[in-house]
């Protein structure tokens, strides 16, 4: 057992420098286990219910009376406001905009509890025909995984904020069984940034998960879809007609979702309630609104819809989704983009069709599903991995990076809007961008460069104690008493020994309070933080020293301004 103990404190020393590769795949791989298992059991469990509750099959919400129709997503609402009600406010907190939130201002540590709560209230939502994805459950579940392991082995702030993004890049991966859209979400949007070192354990990640997932509940099939290919180049304009619909699709919905948001004010009984109630409604007209419908996506890869059929159905989903999701309904919006983008291509290619008899709409739908997901996101490498590997159809490439840069550029650049998580954030006041000095020192903990030549005194010793302290050349002397702690150098403290008689006695009283020296004073930061949190406390403080102590307060070592400092040019001069 203490040799397992030294390994483990071995292995967490590594992961505070942030060149840890070989301990950091190991974590991925760990993190790809645990997410797999549980998406597996989620998506077990929404199956489950929804076939219970369809006699067609999952998603098969179509062929419902119209009279269930009405009461399903009510009665959904209703066992969610039951299941808010038992739990206090900070556990009702769930999706990627917690998560964005708790990776910002907590280090990735997301709570067990709101993990389970995310669990249930998800299955409730779909399986009751709600207007919702089952993709941010997913990314949530995934990422706490990650979070949960990394809580449990104490690792350092550092490592647990890869391992978050490894969980979510796993979560999207066993849920699609698409490992490679896993991986580009996890790091354009949760992790924000690109680096090798953050690469392949998130890569790991994602691979482990698909594989759990498939052996566990085998291959999610969302789509069968057609191999399309663009016909002429002279398809290309009405490509980038697409792109420019999806991108002023992605605007409304984001600007619909936002002024819901003013909202949420009101008691969550009434908002639930209410976005059961306009769900049941427009689902008398719309059967197709209702869940993720990737039936309904799956149908218009294959066959023609009706063009007003495909209108109503189009502005159904772009007015329902929004407001049910910023209402607070506690599930996804990647589903819901993927169905809109697909509704407007396949209209798009419809009134094509109409005019020239010659275009295949399942193409265009295909096109439109990466689009829309591009410009609400933000996030056209992701986008566009999604919808080649959901279709498994590589002819749809290059139409399909003209349609996604489009529709970016029109959200990103035309309308001045964020990812719609980010603007979700942001409302808040929050804001997790973070600048390139932050990025650069939450890749490290503060044990990869604190100093540990440091001993502990009390702030009255004897002279033989502080001949003993001073044999050690220590680089500071960490004084602690019941009214101050502080740092000292050995240097004041010899000069001190070296102006005393040669005849003091060796059980002479020393005061480190009160001899001449040079007192640093400081404070204590755990060794699991990292070097932005450190450089934070320091100026939040005005401090020029930490001491880093362990989980139980007994200190490690010490870290300096100048050493950040110093750690941060470094990196920079390398990059």
């Amino acid at each position: 057992m203490p040799h397992q103990l030294l390994s483990l404190e071995h292995f967490r020393h590594r992961l505070a420098h942030a060149d840890a590769l070989p301990q950091l795949v190991v974590l991925g791989i760990l993190s790809g286990l645990a997410a797999g298992g549980l998406i597996s059991l989620f998506r077990s469990a929404d199956t489950l219910l929804q076939a219970w509750l369809l006699s067609g099959g999952a998603e098969r919400f179509e062929e419902l009376p119209d009279v269930y129709r009405l009461l399903l997503p009510v009665a959904g609402s209703l066992l969610l406001i039951g299941l808010f009600s038992c739990i206090p406010p900070q556990a009702r907190a769930v999706g990627i905009v917690h998560l964005l939130e708790r990776l910002s201002n907590h280090q990735g540590r997301l709570p067990a509890f709101n993990l389970l709560i995310q669990w249930l209230a998800a299955v409730i939502a779909l399986a009751s025909g709600h207007s919702v994805g089952r993709e941010g459950p997913a990314v949530h579940l995934g990422a706490g995984a990650g979070s949960w392991l990394g809580q449990k082995l104490n690792l350092p702030n550092n490592s647990l904020r890869l391992l978050v993004g490894c969980g979510a890049a796993a979560g999207i991966s066993a849920t699609f069984n698409t490992p490679l859209a896993g991986v580009i979400f996890a790091m354009e949007i949760i992790l924000l940034e690109y680096t090798m070192v953050g690469f392949l354990p998130v890569m790991v990640a994602a691979l482990v998960g698909d594989v759990v997932s498939r052996a566990l509940i085998g291959e999610a099939i969302v789509f069968t879809a057609p191999d399309l290919a663009i016909g002429e180049l002279t398809q290309l304009p009405l490509v980038a007609l697409l792109g420019l619909l999806c991108g002023l699709l992605a605007a409304g919905f984001h600007l619909l979702q936002m002024q819901t948001f003013r909202l949420l004010h009101w008691h969550f009984s009434i908002r639930f309630l209410l976005a059961g109630l306009l769900t049941g409604l427009v689902a008398l007209y719309w059967p197709e609104v209702m869940g993720g419908g990737y039936d309904t996506i799956e149908s218009l890869f294959h066959e023609p819809a009706p063009i007003l059929f495909l209108c109503g159905l189009l502005v159904a989903k772009c007015l329902l989704t929004p407001v049910v999701i910023g209402l607070g309904i506690p599930a996804g919006l990647i589903g819901p983009t993927l169905f809109i983008g697909a509704v407007a291509g396949a209209l798009l290619g419809a009134v094509d069709s109409l005019l020239t008899g010659t275009t295949h709409t399942g193409m265009y739908a295909m096109i439109g599903m990466g689009a829309m997901m591009a410009a609400l996101l933000n996030a056209p490498l992701a986008a566009l991995l999604a919808m080649l590997e959901l279709t498994q159809n590589a002819g749809i490439v290059l139409p399909g990076m003209l349609a996604l840069l489009i529709a970016s550029l029109t959200t990103r650049y035309g309308f001045k809007l964020p990812s719609i998580f980010h603007a979700s954030l942001l409302r808040q006041g929050l804001d997790v961008r973070q600048a390139p000095l932050a990025q650069i020192l939450s890749r490290a903990a503060v044990g990869s460069l604190m100093r540990r030549d440091i001993c502990q005194a009390s702030s009255e010793i004897h002279l033989s104690t502080a001949r003993t302290l001073l044999e050690a050349a220590p680089y500071r002397i960490l004084v602690e008493s019941d009214k101050r702690h502080f740092l000292l150098p050995p240097a004041d403290l010899r000069h001190y020994i070296d102006s005393l008689p040669e005849q003091a006695p060796d059980d002479l009283n020393i005061n480190l309070l009160s001899i001449p020296a040079h007192r640093i004073d400081t404070s204590y930061l755990l060794y699991r933080a990292t070097l932005k949190e450190a450089l934070d406390l320091l100026r939040e403080k005005e401090l020029e020293s930490l001491v880093v102590v362990s989980n139980q307060e007994e200190p490690m070592g010490m870290i300096s301004r100048q050493q950040i400092e110093e750690y941060y040019h470094q990196k920079q001069s390398l990059s």
